[in-house]
């Protein structure tokens, strides 16, 4: 029997029956990431309890020289996660929150743990894990680290980056290394977590960390403003930025046709100002300071941006469950651009002194370029993150229309690498963006990243052809349909 028959067997052996799966049924979910753009195929999908099983996994992969793909949630949008044969190793059952540390503020928690059971962890203890994304009851804390995941929460305390102490990680051969430290000031040689961070799973599986925490915030307050322009967005961000430093805790960018599209296809949702403008803000102002209440700041804030012009209109909600109906505007935007048809998708960040510019140049060409063209540019505006989305204009088929990705990659990226921009802001590479990451990337960043993967994974074992690609390529790059 060959290295590669004798596999699952051994698997078996090891995880037991109920942990390795191989009918297709019990695998089809395993296979198709979040958006279904992409569909893979896989020898079966495995599941390891722990630490000790994971690296069980990959050493006998290695052996029988298989592929192996990682996988927590699978929530990701650029089709990183998806199977192109091989083992799928799913880090669900890796689920535990090992302990909690309040006076070091952090937290010890495995890969396949839910964001929102760490958030509910840390807010037990009077703490703030900060990361927030839409998709924070789906998505895993391994999956998080691997894509580097940014989200609403980015311009206080940053990205999943700045928000890791140490990582317990698998290696390609099975070796496992244990660098699950809370120290704060280590600079005992290279700072190898940051490899793995953001590396897609292409390098290492990530089966444990330990994350920063932050002070609960005593109070918070959340706002609404309608705009003219981007310009005066961007303006209104730097006044608030300059005012409040640290206690402005989010700032997100929602066109006309954003809030529109969200009010037409989310009955719950109400309009937050009574007429309309070019352009709309949600403000969140937060504080820890004892005595100290982020409403009088954000209050005095937007009066005075609504006196110098900046701001058209603006409201602030008066309790928690209206400052969530101000968030729902913003946090179903995701969703409904699907129910306005196709949807062509660039996750692009750009220099914050250019990011007007950026709206205003790429909006204009994208128009030009296609009739009746619907542009949904919104995001992480005060982290210069934005979601330049592109829906289907109303007449057309959306199948025609996804045909046309590749045309408005050319344009839409052009456009951001012109401006010092990157491709690929919060999502990720995976599959969607990796030849694009060559058109666009510097030949000596794009020569070490390859180093590094042949340095770390010499067989190209561990989500092979995604960021870079090393061997022969998976199917098509762009999305089929």
């Amino acid at each position: 029997m060959t290295a590669s028959a004798d596999l699952l067997p051994r698997l078996v052996g090891r995880l037991g029956e109920k942990h390795v799966l191989t009918a297709p049924a019990d695998i089809a979910p395993y296979l198709v990431e979040w958006r279904g753009l992409f569909h893979g195929s896989a020898l079966a999908v495995v599941r390891p309890a722990d630490t000790g099983e994971v690296a069980f996994v990959v050493t006998a992969c290695a052996e029988a020289g298989i592929a192996i793909v990682a996988q927590g949630g699978n929530t990701g949008l650029v089709g990183g996660g998806v199977p192109h044969g091989g083992i799928v190793l799913s880090l669900n059952r890796l689920s535990r929150i090992r302990s909690i540390d309040p006076l070091s503020a952090s937290i010890t928690v495995e890969a396949g743990a839910r964001l929102a059971e760490v958030q509910a962890a840390a807010d037990e203890q009077g703490m703030l894990f900060p990361l927030s994304l839409p998709s924070e009851g789906s998505c895993t804390v391994g999956g998080n680290l691997a894509t580097n995941a940014g989200g609403t929460g980015v311009l206080a305390y940053g990205n999943m980056r700045d928000l890791v102490l140490g990582l317990e990680v698998v290696l390609a051969n099975g070796r496992v290394w244990n660098g699950l430290s809370a120290l704060r000031k280590d600079n005992a040689g290279y700072d190898l977590k940051h490899l793995f961070v953001g590396s897609e799973g292409t390098l290492g599986v990530i089966t444990a960390a330990v994350l920063k925490l932050y002070p609960r915030p005593s109070s918070r307050a959340v706002g609404f403003a309608g705009l003219s322009s981007p310009q005066n967005a961007l303006a209104l961000f730097d006044g608030l930025k300059r005012a409040s430093g640290q206690d402005l805790t989010a700032f997100e960018y929602i066109p006309r046709f954003g809030l529109d599209i969200v009010l037409k296809h989310r009955p719950a949702c109400q309009r937050p100002l009574p007429g309309d403008h070019v352009a709309y803000v949600l403000v969140e102002m937060s504080t820890t300071r004892t005595g100290a209440e982020a409403l009088d700041g954000l209050e005095a804030a937007l009066a005075a941006a609504i006196e110098d012009g900046l701001v058209e209109d603006a409201v602030i909600g008066s309790s928690e469950m209206q400052n969530a109906s101000l968030w729902a505007l913003r946090e179903n935007l995701s969703d409904v651009q699907s129910l306005e048809g196709g949807s062509i998708k660039h996750d692009v960040s750009v220099p914050l002194s250019c990011l007007a510019d950026f709206l205003d140049t790429a909006i204009a060409a994208c128009e030009a370029e296609m009739p009746g063209l619907r542009v949904c540019a919104f995001g992480h505006f005060g982290d210069g993150n934005i979601h330049f989305n592109l829906s289907q204009p109303p007449a057309m088929e959306k199948a025609a229309f996804l045909k046309q990705w590749e045309r408005f990659n050319r344009i839409v990226h052009d456009i951001v690498h012109r401006m010092g921009g990157s491709i690929a802001a919060e999502h990720g590479i995976g599959l969607i963006k990796r030849d694009e990451l060559g058109r666009y990337g510097d030949p000596v960043a794009l020569d070490l990243m390859r180093r590094l993967k042949l340095a770390l994974d010499p067989k190209d074992l561990l989500n092979p052809g995604k960021v870079v690609a090393l061997s022969a390529d998976p199917p098509q790059t762009l999305p089929p349909n």
